[in-house]
């Protein structure tokens, strides 16, 4: 037979054994949208009046929220392993950076090249797949993107502040900031006020060339991480001071002016989430794309106008604040619109999710700590979760089991709070229910054994160097 028939066979056969599974058409495609630094409360549809989201707001009002959608770490390198692999980040060796609490430039360190990615699944079942921002997991050539199943890549290896004006540049020494396309420095020291532009116009030109093929779309936006960028168009409304300010930036930035940009960054982001929305429905694609946008942490401590409304904590926080996300989730006719789901459900679960829906493979090999959750997105059926567990770079701080979460300090139980009733983590109730502690205790006990016996390491390189055009 013909090799173009028998293409034609195999996919004919993959796409009946897909309709018959699940009762899709064809596969989905998958659009994952993943903001840096953004709070709980940093979206209008999630009561925040400091800031403006239509276009997020819309897809709340045409899928769903998901108010207790966790992501794996308080911060940047290990939340995005977590997504990245479907893991907890300590059980793959990126609870951490080598040196400090996330990866920085030239690291040795990185998400080690034998670990599955969310795009290396999809690939497998013929998936193309782009991401376009931040990437954050390791900037030597092993650890890129496309060496961990993107076809495309565009975007920056890590934070924006990881550059020669961080304010602390004295103690940090940083290289100039590279963009990357693909494996190739393209860029140094980009302009940072078009990076949201620029990166959601070649997210619009991945969607328009795989139109006609299943796709996964990763969108990691370096913002509204400090500093503060926004294109001149989202400049008309910033006060004359703040303008004045900026334009005194000669040699440095001016980290606490740009931190007043906050509602515009936000409105940027707003009017990304817009043009993919827009893209997808131009392209005939609307009704056969999940759509999920997050944020990988929670706001920094020292914010002017990030926050976690209701929620206690911060970013680097295992209270609420620091790993529970605003999200929103997207797929007309799949899922219930208008819907606000509070079933716990976290970024790890993605990787099973979107193979369950492909129809994928998840890795047998490994432990995948991620559940299936498409029954509790479509039907609100109950998490699959027993329990979740909150991490500190390495250190096992807390648990929730249902709507019970304990904390700990050095292994003893310190508080115990019910978060149906008391979300911001006010009243400590410890010493009422012992029993409660005593099932907590046990899962906080056994997951620690679990990880102490079944973990993987990250990859490391000799002679590390920052990536130079």
């Amino acid at each position: 037979m013909p090799s173009r028939q028998l293409l034609v066979l195999v996919t004919f056969l993959w796409c009946c054994q897909h309709t018959f599974s699940f009762g899709f058409d064809q596969p989905p495609n998958f659009v994952v949208i993943f903001t840096d630094d953004q709070g709980y409360g940093d979206l209008s549809c999630y009561g925040g009046a400091h800031v403006s989201t239509p276009r997020i707001d819309q897809m709340a009002a045409e899928g769903a929220k998901l108010t207790s959608f966790y992501v794996a770490a308080p911060v940047c390198t290990p939340s995005r392993a977590g997504l990245m692999t479907g893991c907890y980040p300590t059980r793959i060796g990126m609870g951490k950076g080598s040196k400090h609490g996330v990866l920085l430039a030239g690291d040795a360190k990185g998400l080690h090249p034998n670990e599955i990615t969310i795009a290396e699944v999809l690939k497998s079942v013929g998936y193309r797949t782009g991401m376009f921002g931040k990437w954050h997991l390791g900037d030597q050539p092993e650890f890129l993107p496309t060496e961990q199943g993107f076809d495309e890549y565009f975007g920056i290896p890590y934070s924006h502040d990881i550059h020669p004006f961080h304010p602390r540049q004295k103690h940090y020494q940083f290289p100039p900031l590279p963009l990357l396309e693909g494996e190739t420095v393209v860029e140094m020291e980009p302009d940072a006020d078009f990076l949201t532009k620029r990166i959601t116009q070649r997210s619009v030109e991945f969607i328009e060339k795989h139109k006609d093929d299943p796709f996964f779309l990763y969108i990691p936006h370096p913002i509204p991480h400090a500093p503060l960028h926004v294109s001149p168009k989202l400049m008309d409304k910033v006060s004359g001071d703040v303008v004045a300010k900026l334009k005194e930036e000669d040699g440095y930035i001016d980290y606490r002016t740009r931190d007043k940009l906050f509602p515009e960054a936000i409105a940027e982001i707003d009017w990304s989430v817009g043009q993919i929305l827009d893209a997808l429905q131009a392209n005939g694609l609307d009704e056969n794309t999940l759509v999920l946008f997050t944020s990988d942490n929670g706001p920094p401590r020292n914010t002017l106008f990030a926050t976690a409304g209701p929620l206690r904590g911060h970013k680097g926080s295992t209270f609420e604040g620091g790993m529970r996300e605003p999200t929103v989730i997207r797929w007309p006719g799949k899922i219930p619109a208008g819907e606000v789901n509070n079933q716990l459900m976290t970024a790890m679960d993605l990787l099973p999710t979107f193979a369950k829906l492909a129809g994928a493979e998840v890795p047998t090999d490994r432990i995948i700590d991620g559940k299936n959750i498409w029954p509790t997105l479509a039907k609100n059926a109950d998490s699959p979760h027993d329990a979740f567990f909150y991490y500190a770079a390495n250190t096992l701080k807390a648990v929730r089991s249902g709507n019970w979460k304990l904390h700990t300090n050095k292994g003893k139980p310190t508080e115990l709070y019910n978060l149906e009733d008391d979300i911001g983590e006010t009243n400590n109730v410890l010493g009422e229910h012992p029993k409660v502690v005593e099932r907590l205790t046990e899962y906080l006990a056994d997951f620690a054994a679990d990880i102490a016996k079944n973990s993987r390491p990250a990859g490391f390189v000799e002679n590390p160097k920052p990536l130079s055009k």
